[in-house]
Formats: structure tokens, sequence, C-alpha cells
């Protein structure tokens, strides 16, 4: 499948996010018989892209990508040296080539999502992917106690307890296509990914907030393996739900994917000396609050804790599946 082809007969995903989590669940997506729109948060400020966002005034290139390599069909090695990270020279240490490539197609074409489009087709990836808004965000969190955090990267380091996260500016506009995708959807799919700093910053975006509530599609949230330190510390899968609902203002999923394979206690060790513990499914609270649940053995274990990919995007396909059968 082309960047550009969307005329297509597969089922059409829309998949929201950002972070880690995003592209691997989207390397077992891309396996599928899907029409996947990657729409990819800019939010974020820190390392590498927060130079190049803050130097060049372009939308934050690395979760695009991420993005971008996990839907690539090229050699292991290609992909290896887009993730490439420059280890010393002066103004080029701590880069990514791939960081630094997406700013020269923004040059080259006169346009960061034009630069997107043509790098996707270099990469042939399977699958759109687009930045929620070619439009600079700042995100800032109200803590408990009242003060306020700014900058993406600052929040997760702030130490207190978040009661909510915004935008500025408030009225940002999405993307004109990131819309079109959404309204086009068979298939919603948003997380995994860090709950206040990669997923909430795109449904904070007005338009495409009310674009998913207007959609007939249906609409999956992939809940996180791990709570993370600074922004879910206790988390139950319940608190993820409410802290959506809380900031969207309705009941926005149907179906919740979520983990209930066993986590070996040396690993839960080791994620609990950064302050992280797997995320409790408190299936009582969240079929009360009118969710459905999909739970199954979705992790991955080798340096870090992962979801499997395979697994989780072959529940993903059924879903979507069984949906678009009832809907003929």
């Amino acid at each position: 499948m082309s960047a550009d082809n969307n005329e297509t007969d597969l089922p059409r995903i829309v998949v929201i996010g950002g972070g880690t989590g995003l592209s691997v669940m989207l390397r077992g997506l891309k396996e599928k018989p899907l029409d996947i729109t990657a729409i990819v948060t800019v939010a974020d400020d820190g390392g590498s892209s927060g130079v190049l966002r803050s130097e060049l005034q372009i939308p934050p290139p690395g979760d695009i990508r991420n993005v971008l390599i996990a839907l690539a069909d090229v050699e292991p090695l290609l992909s290896q040296m887009l993730q490439h990270r420059f280890s010393s020279g002066a103004g080029l240490a701590g880069h990514s080539l791939g960081n630094l490539i997406l700013a020269a197609m923004k040059d080259i074409t006169g346009d960061f999502v034009a630069g997107v489009k043509a790098l996707s087709r270099v990469l042939a990836v399977r699958g759109r992917v687009l930045p929620a808004s070619d439009h600079q965000i700042i995100l800032k969190a109200e803590m408990i106690d009242g003060s306020i955090v700014e900058g993406e990267s600052n929040i997760p380091k702030a130490g207190g307890k978040i009661k909510r996260v915004f935008i500025e500016p408030a009225d940002v506009s999405p993307l004109d296509e990131a819309v079109e995708a959404i309204r086009e959807a068979d298939a919603i799919l948003i997380g995994p990914g860090s709950l206040y700093t990669s997923i909430l910053p795109n449904l904070l975006v007005p338009k495409l907030a009310e674009t998913i509530m207007q959609s007939e599609a249906v609409k999956i949230f992939v809940c996180n393996v791990m709570t993370q330190p600074g922004e879910t510390d206790n988390f139950t899968v319940s608190d993820h739900l409410q802290a959506v609902y809380d900031h969207v203002g309705y009941h926005m999923f149907d179906y919740v994917i979520v983990n209930n394979g066993e986590i070996p206690p040396q690993v839960q060790s080791k994620y609990a000396e950064q302050g992280a513990k797997a995320v409790h499914l408190d299936m009582d609270e969240v079929t009360k609050l009118g969710y459905k649940v999909i739970a199954d053995r979705l992790v991955l274990f080798r340096t870090y804790l992962r979801h499997d990919a395979e697994r989780l995007s072959h529940h993903i396909f059924q879903l979507v599946d069984s949906w678009m059968v009832r809907k003929r």
C-alpha cells in the first residue's frame, strides 16, 4: 500500500498517539490487511526533537520518525541508520539521523507535512503518517497543588500528581487530512503511550476530539502495561480511562484492550526500582463504566517490557473485522 493511496477496500484504521508503544504496535498492525493512518503527537519538546522544533520552527520529528520506521518496508540496516544518534560533534551530538532527514525534507519540499509524505514514499511506508497539527503546540500540566509545569519533557520530572494537562494555543487547528482520516475511519485506536504527554495532547486538539466523538467507527483504547513514574503512578486501567473522560468530557471508547499476563517477579523488581509497576486490571470498575474488555497475555520482555505486537494486532484485527461484518 502506498503512502498516498486511499482507494482501497481494506478496513480503514486510524491510530492516534506517540512514543515507543505506538511504534511497537504498528509493527504488528502493518502485517494485517488494513489501511493504516497514524496521527502522531506534536507536543514533544525534549532532546533532538525539542532542539529542531525550537531552532527550525517545525513540529517535533522524533515520534514521527519512529512511526515512519515502524511502518516502513525497508532493510533493517536502513532502519538502524535512521535511528542512529550521534554521540559527538559540535551541534550534532544528540541528534538522530532520521530527525535531521525530516528537517531536511521540510526544507526541500517547503512544508513539513509534504516532507513526511515524500519520505514515506522513499521508505515504502505501509500507510500514512500525519502530525496531529502542523502548528507549534506547548503542553502544560496543572498539578494537584495548583502549580503549572510547562513543557512535555518537564511534566514527568515535576514529581507531583497531575490534575490535568492542557495545550497552548487551546484552539489550535488540526491537520485537515487528520480530520478527514478520522471521518473516513472504520476503526479508531488510541494508545498505548504516555497518557498525559503522548495520548492526551492529541485529544486536546479541539476538532480532532470532536470528529472522533461524531465518528461511527469502533473506538478502541490500548492500555499501557506499566505505570509511568511522574505521570500515572499507581494508576489502574479504570484510572487511565477516567483521565481521558475527564479531559474530553465524554465516553470515548467501545473496547479496552489490556494485558492480564503475568510479569515475572525479577522484571517487576527491575521496574520497581524506577517507580513503575504493572497496571492493575480492575475489571469490575472498567465494566461498570460501560467498556467492553479484551484481556490477554500481551507482554514480551527482552531488554524492556513491550506489548506483544503480533498478539495485540491479532486482537485489534479481529475486533475491526467483526465490526465491519456487523456494519454490512
